[in-house]
């Protein structure tokens, strides 16, 4: 072989092998993890490694992006997350006691130009009692020959294949998915509190080869009365102990529009004003009314207002209207029947107010008279006749001076008729 084609080569290995190579400068400077898998109450270790570090320092944030280490420095005050090793190319930190709500995605970051990522998937199980088929059984530390289940706590599942609203009538087909489960979840399927029948659940095996991936399926007809409805995809394990852990999607259904008329007030009379609203419903909601009346060639109003105003009410105005309410999706007419009454008096405010007064004035007056009468009574009953020493003799007396002489008479009769006892 010769120099010229051997050189060539060497050119090839020494650019390859250059420590300034712009790919291999790139992909070192990417920092890479591992998923965990770890059984609730346990220890799990993150370790996060990078070639080149470019002078920055390697940083762990939580599910919640909260910062837990950047490089050896603490950022979140949690004893159970302790720094393992922190140099210029990796930073291992562990978590200790760990509960079901530590699971989730932490991310590893270096903040080069630009930053760069690795996220790891810790998937929390938990141990309960053995005694079902499809668990691994194992032997408890704690208690040596006594078998353990192994648990793998779903995650919230995930809805897809809702994209834009639906026509009335159209089909919709829903996807639901939950990973880390142990024994595989079930899917079950809900529209408000109506179940709604899924494809069976399908399970799939994680690239941990410890938990399941399920997914279900639903597809039914939209009505016009889904419109705004929820449905959830919810997720049974027995791990859950019954708590809800379910996702949610809400559809928007377009219908074409209904309408009614409602008059205000609802007993119109000749000379008063009145307003008749179309009432116009739909989605999307109408945008158009048009009024008409029977016999009536010419409509009478093309507007975006709903309401047709009389401002003064007349017997010609009787007949039927007609309402159509117009959206993109259709339209739909809407009578009514006006039929003007006579007009009758109306009592006002004051006149209702002066009948008040006169009712409480003849009530008192109801009471003084049966005051009286029950007085008068009363003075009947006790009614006598007195005589003074003046009057005595005045019956018989002709005349007034006659009746005086007689009294005085009478007085001292009555004087000479004492009888004295010696």
């Amino acid at each position: 072989m010769g120099i010229s084609s051997v050189l060539p080569l060497l050119l090839f290995f020494a650019c390859s092998w250059a420590p300034g190579g712009a790919n291999l400068s790139q992909d070192d400077s990417q920092p890479w993890t591992s998923d965990e898998t770890v059984v609730a109450g346990g220890t799990v270790v993150l370790k996060c490694q990078v070639k080149d570090h470019e002078d920055s320092s390697l940083q762990w944030s939580n599910p919640a992006q909260q910062t837990l280490y950047f490089g050896e420095k603490r950022a979140l005050r949690d004893n159970r997350i302790q720094l393992v090793k922190s140099t210029p190319h990796e930073l291992s930190i562990s978590i200790s006691n760990v509960a079901l709500a530590d699971e989730g995605e932490y991310t590893c970051s270096i903040f080069t130009m630009p930053v760069r990522t690795a996220k790891s998937l810790v998937t929390v199980l938990e141990a309960i009692s053995a005694g079902r088929a499809e668990c691994d059984l194992m032997a408890s530390p704690s208690y040596p020959g006594h078998p353990l289940c192994m648990v793998g706590i779903p995650q919230k599942p995930i809805i897809t294949g809702y994209k834009s609203s639906l026509r009335e009538k159209e089909t919709i087909i829903l996807n639901c998915q939950s990973s880390g489960s142990k024994p595989a979840a079930q899917l079950t399927w809900r529209k408000g509190e109506q179940e709604l029948p899924g494809e069976p659940t399908q399970i799939q095996e994680d690239p941990n080869g410890k938990t399941f991936t399920v997914s279900s399926s639903v597809m039914f007809q939209v009505t016009r009365e889904d419109d705004g409805a929820d449905i959830l995809c919810s997720v049974n394990h027995e791990s859950l102990k019954g708590a809800d852990r379910s996702a949610s999607q809400r559809i928007e259904v377009l219908y074409t529009p209904t309408a009614k008329i409602r008059p205000d007030p609802p007993h119109p009379r000749e000379g008063q004003k009145l307003l008749l609203h179309c009432e116009g419903r739909g989605n999307p909601i109408p945008q158009q009314y048009l009024w008409e009346k029977e016999g009536s060639v010419p409509p009478l109003k093309i507007t975006q207002d709903s309401a047709l105003i009389f401002p003064f009410l007349n017997k010609s105005d009787s007949g039927t209207y007609g309402c159509t309410a117009t959206s993109n999706m259709g339209s739909y007419k809407a009578y009514y029947t006006l039929n003007v009454n006579d007009p009758s008096p109306v009592p006002s405010s004051s006149s209702t107010y002066h009948a008040i007064i006169g009712g409480i004035v003849a009530f008192v007056v109801f009471l003084l008279l049966i005051l009286l009468i029950f007085l008068g009574h009363y003075l009947i009953r006790h009614k006598g006749t007195y005589l003074t020493h003046e009057a005595k003799g005045s019956d018989d007396a002709p005349d007034a001076d006659t009746a005086i002489i007689n009294a005085e008479g009478g007085q001292s009769g009555g004087d000479d008729k004492k009888e004295y006892f010696i």
